[in-house]
Order: structure tokens, then C-alpha cells, then sequence
């Protein structure tokens, strides 16, 4: 299933797309794509109900606004140089753990929003991945068992703003955290329609010029060691969202550096996952 929400900002309404690509409103369902949905067994609920409704569900113009697929997770983790050559565009050393951070869940917001270049930014950087959506509680897992865990998987756009990031005294998360600062979607996809989530391409566009393109196959660490190694330190809930990290071709790596501009746009995806579109404003614009 590929799931979505939308609707007005802080509104959305749960739905889904059809396999012949029509977005259906699963308002009749009674839930949101929450904790709550994926903890008691929502997947294999909301197949039963569409099996059975599947003809009554109203269609919903492709051209509504799309928010975030899964209602605010309790987390967003995320995992730093998790791509060997961007370690090296980065001037460090490829991890020998998982390096582990966190962005606010406040960022979060939908695909085709806009981000917004904070107050005070001069370094805003792009960064496409492949995020994993947790489907059931997680603690002390075992790799061999991890992706019995995963629900699925979405397309993150880690927007970073680098002088906060890397200057401001330490903790990446300042530089992580921003509003809009984590489109997430189009979709969550479930698993089954994944065969191999180490085997995906995935790309960034700045202004219709490819900055990022490369394959899940030259992950550092994979997903079942990032679900085992994190359940380790924390317990993980469903809806929980852990971004496996970006490929080279990040702003903060070019010679010279480049940063995001007021208007300029911003296109990623991965396959199987869809693509999303942003533009760059400036967060004074919107307020």
C-alpha cells in the first residue's frame, strides 16, 4: 500500500493510493496514519476495510495538498555519514558505529511545502534519503529480526542549515530542526512493494541540475544493523521515522560551497517512492 495524507496544514485526513494511482479519501476508516494505527495492527485493518469498501471510497483530486504520510512519529532519527563518499566530501572519516542524531518533530511538514530558510541562515544544504517508518515497538532487537519491525519506507528531504549545524557549540540537531526542515513523502510505501530497500536509487535536483545520484547499495550501515544498533539505546515506537542517511553531492561538499537561495526549487526521489518538489523561501515571508 502506498499511504498518504492530506488536506490543510494541521487538518490532514488519511488516505491512500489506489494501485491504478487514484488518491482515495480513507476518512471512513475512523484513524490517522498515527503510533497508534501502525501499534494495533492498522496495516492489515485497513486492508480488510478497503477490501471491503474499496467501491465506496470517494476520490480526491491529485492536485490536493499532500502533508506529512505519517502523523507526528514520537522521533525523527537520523544517522550521519551513512555514505562513504560523503563522509569524504565531508573531510571525515568513514564511521565505524552508526553516528546517531535527532531532528525536532516540529520540522516535519509535507513534500510540495516550501522550506523555509530560517532566520540568521547563511549555509541552508539539501539532503535526499531513504527513510524507514517503525511498525511495532522495538527494544534490544536483533539484526536478524530487525526488518520484522520496519512498516515501510519513505522518501526525507534532511534539510540542514550547516553554520548552525557545525559552529553554534555543538549538537547537530540545531541545524537540523528548523520548521520545514523534514518534507517527508509523497507516500509511506509497506514493505511488500519494496523487494529491496538496499537497492534503490535516489537523487536531488537544485533547479533542475543533478546534485545528488547514487543506490542504497553503498549504504554504510544497513537497515536491519541501524534498526538493531538504535533499539540498543532507545526504545523504538511505532511511527518512528530513522533517515538512513544521504549520498555525496550535498551543498556543504562542493568547491565552492552552495547554499539555498530564496526561490530556488528543489527536486528528489527515490525509486519506488516517489518524488517531491520544494521551493526555498525565507521564513520572514511566510510570517
Amino acid at each position: 500500500m502506498k499511504l498518504i495524507r492530506f488536506g490543510e496544514t494541521g487538518k490532514e485526513k488519511p488516505g491512500i493510493v489506489s494501485p491504478d494511482g487514484k488518491w482515495l479519501d480513507c476518512s471512513g476508516f475512523g484513524e490517522d496514519w498515527s503510533e497508534d494505527f501502525l501499534e494495533n495492527d492498522g496495516l492489515k485493518r485497513l486492508q480488510s476495510w478497503l477490501d471491503s469498501n474499496i467501491h465506496n471510497i470517494q476520490e480526491i483530486s491529485n492536485k490536493t495538498r499532500l502533508g506529512s504520510p505519517i502523523k507526528r512519529p514520537s522521533k525523527i532519527l537520523c544517522v550521519g555519514l551513512n555514505y562513504s563518499l560523503h563522509a569524504k566530501e565531508s573531510g571525515m572519516p568513514v564511521p565505524e558505529v552508526p553516528i546517531l542524531f535527532m531532528k525536532a518533530t516540529s520540522s516535519l511538514c509535507g513534500p510540495f511545502d516550501p522550506i523555509l530558510i530560517p532566520r540568521n541562515s547563511t549555509k541552508t544544504d539539501w539532503e535526499v534519503e531513504l527513510a524507514v517508518v517503525i511498525g511495532k515497538k522495538a527494544t534490544y532487537v536483533n539484526k536478524e529480526e530487525a526488518m520484522d519491525y520496519v512498516a515501510g519506507y519513505v522518501l526525507h528531504n534532511d534539510v540542514s542549515e550547516r553554520d548552525f549545524q557545525l559552529h553554534h557549540g555543538g549538537q547537530w540537531v540545531k541545524g537540523k530542526s528548523a520548521d520545514h526542515f523534514a518534507p517527508l513523502g509523497p507516500y509511506l510505501v509497506t514493505k511488500d512493494e519494496i523487494s529491496d530497500p538496499h537497492n534503490l536509487r535516489l537523487w536531488l535536483k537544485v533547479n533542475g541540475e543533478i546534485m545528488q545520484d547514487s543506490n542504497t547499495s553503498d549504504l554504510v550501515f544497513d537497515i536491519p544493523t541501524l534498526v538493531s544498533y538504535i533499539s540498543q539505546y532507545m526504545t523504538l515506537l511505532p511511527g518512528d521515522v530513522i533517515s538512513t542517511g544521504t549520498p555525496s553531492g550535498v551543498g556543504l561538499g562542493l568547491k565552492p560551497p552552495r547554499y539555498l537561495n530564496p526561490g530556488d526549487v528543489v527536486e528528489l526521489g527515490i525509486d519506488g517512492l516517489g518524488t517531491a518538489r520544494q521551493m526555498a523561501v525565507s521564513v520572514d515571508s511566510v510570517q
